[in-house]
């Protein structure tokens, strides 16, 4: 580390490190499950929370072509970083940024009847064939054209002929459930109705459907947190390689007795004499409150000096309290960095004990952390 970047990361206090080329590696890893479809990448959500400039720049570095953010912005951002990536806006196209999409070669995933209009009129008023996609609703019920809509679609060849067709998708309700039938229905169900418009690269797969093998990969699968190495399933064991760690300081340590309590509401009492360890991070940084003691499947720890220590408390705004009474003495100490996430505490399990998923956990990190990143292969 770098002493400028020391220094900055203790005035910040915490620390979020983003290990760039084991982001690679996963795609690597993907990208490989992927065959001869293409592998694109989501980073809507400036990367899930990791940074947007480093991570597209590392992952363009490690062959990716084609990437999907939610928001035309985000597009922007990401053109800026690459001239000339793939660039999809899943969200799809709002009346008035058709000309936005143009002038940054964003391509909109149009999921409506309206926006299909709106796109083919600015084509024609431009007299130029500029590429969307098509995406086609399938069964989880969220963005994407009906059954009706796309058979009524397919009929209008005009309307299709005025922009070109360069991806066919739709979403994966339940893929990280390998044996769940709703998968097969699904791909059924798109198979039927992309048969029916112009003939053009499909994508069904996102990172969980990327593991369900090659009659689920089509043209191009789209993986997001397994990127960044969250679990893509949610019974299995993680695939991944994590990318993001997290460590911040012990502010204070104290010992109390027993019956004395921590904590807003008194919420956790000593049962014997302990030391604790107050944290310099709390939900103000994105860590749930919902790590609280008791959580959910818990406790919920940190590690430190190679031992797990409990969460014990409420989790506040700026502080973690922790149980430190069986760690070595060696690591009891002021400023001594913790790991609230990492290879020991992993955001799998900050999700389990949150009762969330580790898309929330990465894409909540709070912007007071210093953010490290460490080389990639370029």
């Amino acid at each position: 580390m770098r002493e400028s970047d020391q220094v900055g990361a203790e005035l910040a206090g915490a620390l979020l490190t983003i290990d760039l080329r084991a982001l690679q590696n996963n795609w690597r890893q993907l990208n490989e499950l992927a065959g001869l479809a293409e592998c694109a990448a989501a980073v809507k959500a400036s990367c899930y929370g990791l940074g947007l400039e480093p991570v597209v720049a590392a992952l363009s570095d490690a062959g990716c072509k084609t990437f999907f953010v939610a928001l035309p912005q985000e597009g922007h951002d990401v053109r800026t970083v690459l001239p000339e990536a793939n660039i999809y806006v899943l969200n799809g196209l709002m009346p008035g940024q058709a000309a936005f999409y143009h002038q940054h070669k964003l391509s909109p995933v149009l999921g409506t009847p309206t926006q299909v209009r709106g796109w083919q009129e600015y084509c024609l008023e431009q007299e130029l064939k500029l590429p969307a996609a098509l995406h086609i609703e399938t069964g989880i019920n969220r963005l994407g054209l009906t059954d009706k809509q796309t058979r009524e679609l397919a009929g209008q060849r005009e309307v299709l002929s005025a922009f070109k067709l360069s991806l066919i998708i739709s979403h994966l309700a339940c893929g990280e459930i390998p044996g769940d039938p709703m998968n097969g229905e699904q791909r059924d169900k798109f198979n039927q109705l992309r048969a029916l418009l112009p003939d053009a690269p499909a994508s069904l797969a996102n990172s969980p459907g990327t593991f369900l093998g090659e009659g689920f990969n089509f043209d191009m699968v789209r993986p997001g947190i397994a990127l960044y190495g969250g679990n893509p399933f949610g019974n299995r064991a993680n695939p991944m390689s994590p990318v993001a760690r997290l460590y911040a300081p012990l502010l204070q340590v104290r010992e109390i007795c027993v019956g004395e309590s921590v904590g807003y509401a008194a919420s956790w009492t000593a049962k014997r004499p302990s030391k604790i360890g107050i944290i310099g991070a709390g939900y103000g940084d994105g860590l749930p409150r919902a790590l609280s003691s008791p959580a959910k499947d818990g406790p919920a720890c940190v590690f430190v000096g190679g031992h797990y220590a409990p969460i014990i408390g409420r989790v506040s705004m700026d502080l973690i309290t922790v149980d430190l009474t069986d760690v070595p003495q060696e690591f009891v100490r002021e400023g001594q960095r913790v790991e609230l996430m990492g290879d020991n505490v992993t955001v799998d399990d900050l999700a389990r004990w949150s009762g969330t998923i580790p898309y929330e956990v990465l894409t909540g990190l709070g912007s007071r952390y210093a953010r490290l990143y460490s080389p990639s292969d370029s």
